[in-house]
């Protein structure tokens, strides 16, 4: 546990000139001891109230017990000698008009279980095991990165119908992690909110883990348990707006304050949230303080930043905004926050990756600053707008559409890819994966098995929602657990049989990962049989040598002795068929893998493949 700064005129300086990346270590809740006496200082910042007093169960929430010292810069702060761990307690500010509020503790490190907004006194002891795990951590451009996202208030529930404690969640989710060969769990809705509907994207508590699983404890073991099953954590992170809840941020002395004044930069429409303002320093480090919170102290592996897009841009989903200073659309002193965050993360949190899921162009997002934002890697949303409409065309269309799977392969190196499916595409009536899918049921299943094939074998790291590992046929309910025991139907379970075989040939084959951001790591052999909707190409590890074919037959068209150009003569072995039985499909066989000296594609030799509907097939030259 670290000792609190002193809440002097030096650190609060450097707190509201930003050069405290920690503000954690100075304001919220800290047990400390003052002149030998135990107790709990607070600190907290309201520059425009008229007065702050802090309430708990130490006090019977009598406002007039302990009020807070103002202190320079807009800070307050008391030393309360009777709190101790694990009271509640809130900030009672009243603004200038002198209307009064209890508020949630900005930098409060737990919460009472929702609707309850008090924060509660919280500084307990961890006992990590993972130094080997953090000093070897990296953000992986070069290596496998499989992601499996996750909401875990809805993966599994207890049999009363609540939420599993972390602890319960990290054993049963971690040998379910192993078993399908993910690399890395993204956390869902972690961070601490008040409504269950809005999946964790509408956040009170930035420093601090939802206590619907349990305490801060317990999700450090939840953590740390995977890192010794060897599977990175990622977490959601949302600096982009936060909720009108009036015990949280909102309005927070009274006035605006960590959102902008005019709701035409303040104010999110579509989501009813508010904006953050980036050009006030104290946000700024509030937001990069709560950054480092979970990579430092909870051993987080990575960040995914939701809505950068909104952040950029000022006239995001909105008819009326205000230009900068230059006249343009773009939020500057967002993006100089972006920059300064990636910076200080990279810095202070080496190894760990920062992820943006950045819907627009904007250019340079996974440039290092100052050219760029400094991101580790960027969802490819162009990849998978694409792909899921192509794949949702009836097959009798999709040569008119042939290349929306090869466009990606125009700009796939301008950035650092993941190639995600996320929650987002499986709600809202946009249907789940399986059942986007044209056709009846068999053919729903082998087109998706096709799509996922096709995902794995492109270049990019992957990322795929919960239950769509085998197929749920119904969209996501956050109210419910998922269906699992469709996993034991053989349908299901055999989208379930494919992915497992996808993520180990992805880890284990550098052609599959070691380029994704090279062009040489993937090289078209036939990207123009538009009237047979077929695809060929090349997956490489320039630096290894090693090398696979893959080949997609995307309508429901068996094809006989289908010609596939190869850059080498001799045997060659299937790595992969979506056909097989065990993926729940025919079983096509190959009755020649011997390549033949004809030249076609512009390869040396070519085989002659049997390519079942729907499908991808994958082969390597024989060892």
């Amino acid at each position: 546990m670290i000792e609190p700064l002193p809440l002097d005129h030096g650190h609060l300086q450097k707190l509201v000139t930003a050069d405290l990346v920690r503000p954690d270590h100075l304001l919220g809740a800290h047990p400390v001891t003052e002149n030998g006496v135990e107790g709990v200082r607070f600190g907290v910042w309201a520059p425009n109230a008229h007065h702050v007093s802090v309430v708990g169960d130490f006090n019977g929430y009598n406002g007039f017990d302990n009020p807070m010292q103002r202190l320079d810069f807009g800070f307050w702060g008391v030393f309360v000698p009777s709190a101790r761990h694990g009271q509640r307690y809130k900030f009672r500010v009243t603004a200038a008009d002198g209307r009064s509020e209890d508020k949630m503790d900005p930098y409060g490190t737990f919460f009472e279980v929702r609707p309850a907004t008090a924060s509660i006194v919280w500084n307990q002891p961890f006992q990590w095991t993972d130094d080997a795990w953090l000093q070897a951590r990296t953000p992986g451009l070069d290596r496998p990165v499989s992601i499996y996202e996750v909401h875990l208030p809805s993966w599994a529930r207890r049999d009363d119908g609540w939420f599993l404690n972390y602890r319960d969640l990290a054993h049963r989710l971690g040998e379910y992690l192993q078993y399908m060969g993910y690399t890395h769990v993204e956390l869902m809705g972690v961070m601490e909110h008040p409504f269950d509907g809005s999946w964790g994207y509408q956040v009170t508590g930035y420093y601090a883990p939802t206590s619907r699983m349990g305490s801060p404890e317990d999700f450090k073991y939840l953590v740390n348990h995977l890192h010794a099953l060897g599977i990175g954590v990622i977490l959601d992170w949302v600096p982009g707006h936060f909720p009108t809840d009036s015990a949280g941020l909102a309005h927070f002395d009274g006035t605006p304050l960590f959102e902008y004044a005019d709701p035409r930069r303040g104010f999110h429409q579509d989501w009813n949230t508010y904006i953050f303002d980036y050009g006030r320093n104290e946000v700024v480090m509030f937001l990069i303080g709560s950054a480092l919170k979970w990579l430092q102290d909870y051993h987080v592996d990575g960040l995914r930043v939701d809505a950068v897009a909104s952040m950029l841009y000022l006239d995001f989903s909105r008819t009326e905004w205000v230009p900068n200073i230059h006249g343009g659309r773009e939020n500057l002193e967002a993006i100089a926050f972006l920059k300064r965050l990636n910076e200080v993360v990279h810095h202070m949190a080496p190894g760990c990756m920062i992820i943006a899921e950045e819907s627009t162009s904007f250019a340079g997002v996974t440039t290092p600053s100052p050219f760029g934002l400094g991101f580790d890697y960027k969802w490819a949303m162009g990849w998978m707008n694409d792909t899921l409409r192509y794949f949702e065309e009836d097959p009798l269309w999709r040569k008119y559409h042939h290349h929306a799977l090869t466009f990606f392969n125009a700009y796939r190196t301008s950035e650092n890819y993941i190639l995600a499916i996320s929650h987002d595409e499986v709600v809202h009536l946009k249907k789940s994966m399986v059942m986007k899918m044209p056709g009846d049921w068999y053919a729903q299943r082998a087109g998706y098995r096709a799509f996922l094939a096709l995902m794995w074998t492109t270049p990019g790291k992957k990322l795929l929602f919960m239950g769509q590992e085998f197929a749920q046929p119904t969209e996501w309910d956050h109210d419910a657990g998922l269906p699992w025991h469709l996993a034991d139907h053989p349908d299901h379970r055999g989208v379930m049989n494919l992915l497992r075989r996808l993520n180990g040939l992805y880890r284990t084959r550098p052609d599959w990962h070691v380029a994704d951001t090279k062009d040489e790591g993937l090289q078209w052999l036939s990207a123009d049989d538009v009237d047979n909707s077929v695809y060929a190409f090349l997956r490489r590890d320039p630096q290894g040598g090693a090398w696979s074919v893959v080949v997609a037959n995307l309508t429901p068209v068996y094809r006989d002795l289908y010609p596939v150009g190869v850059p080498q003569g001799g045997a060659y072995r299937v790595l992969l068929c979506t056909d097989d039985g065990e993926y729940g499909g025919f079983g096509t066989q190959q009755p020649d893998l011997n390549a033949r000296d004809e030249g076609w594609h512009g390869q040396t030799h070519h085989l002659r493949l049997n390519l079942a509907p729907n499908s991808v097939l994958v082969l390597t030259p024989a060892e």
